[in-house]
């Protein structure tokens, strides 16, 4: 699905619809000091194989794609759509 770069949207900072710029939300760099991550890696030491199950089979077929939305007066960033996000197999931002 195709979105356009830019929405005339409400912005919550400056009180009023502005031009707003779209982009999809990447995730960042896993951090490898979080509690989960050393758990886990405490659990495999000297383990043969994995601890917990590896899940094989997946309900969704999407996952669903977070969109930003930066205002192009203030800088302030939307997070999403109401309802957390879209399902669809591939976003692309229009040029």
């Amino acid at each position: 699905m195709q979105i356009a770069k830019q929405l005339n949207k409400y912005c919550p900072r400056c009180k009023g619809h502005r031009m707003h710029t779209l982009s999809v939300y990447k995730k960042g760099k896993e951090s490898t000091m979080r509690q989960g991550v050393r758990r886990v890696e405490r659990k495999k030491k000297g383990y043969g194989s994995f601890p917990k199950p590896i899940q094989k089979r997946f309900a969704k077929t999407t996952k669903k794609t977070l969109i930003k939305m930066k205002c192009d007066e203030c800088g302030h960033i939307l997070q999403g759509i109401k309802g957390g996000g879209l399902r669809m197999k591939k976003v692309e931002v229009a040029k």
